[in-house]
């Protein structure tokens, strides 16, 4: 009886290894279309060690969040889903940071990101 269900168990091991690499065994399809690549509209908010805001470019000293959050929805203009991206000095205060994300709040914009930088770029 042993003997019976070591050669079943031998067997199942066997055919089981097979069949897993025949599943991976495949053929794509093929597309002759070019792919279209739909970024979403950037917004790049620069914040420097003095508390400046640069927003696309375009330097502004602010006095307080509403400021902020009129210039992110000038930026983003009639754009769905835009894309905040947020470069702040490594000197920059926290609460700059987090005036720009309380302003994208305010703005209804939902995807915030943040830039870095390698340390072997230095």
């Amino acid at each position: 009886m042993i003997d019976v269900l070591l050669v079943i168990l031998i067997f199942l091991m066997v055919t089981t290894t097979y069949q897993r690499f025949a599943e991976l065994q495949i053929t794509l399809p093929e597309a002759d279309a070019e792919q279209v690549k739909q970024r979403p509209r950037e917004i790049n908010v620069g914040i420097d060690a003095n508390g400046r805001y640069v927003i696309n470019k375009t330097v502004f000293t602010f006095t307080g969040v509403p400021q902020i959050v009129e210039a992110l929805r000038s930026a983003a203009g009639d754009t769905k889903d835009p894309v905040i991206i947020i470069n702040a000095d490594a000197n920059a205060t926290h609460q700059s940071v987090v005036h720009v994300m309380e302003a994208a709040r305010r703005a209804n914009i939902l995807q915030i990101t943040f830039a870095t930088q390698n340390t072997a770029n230095k």
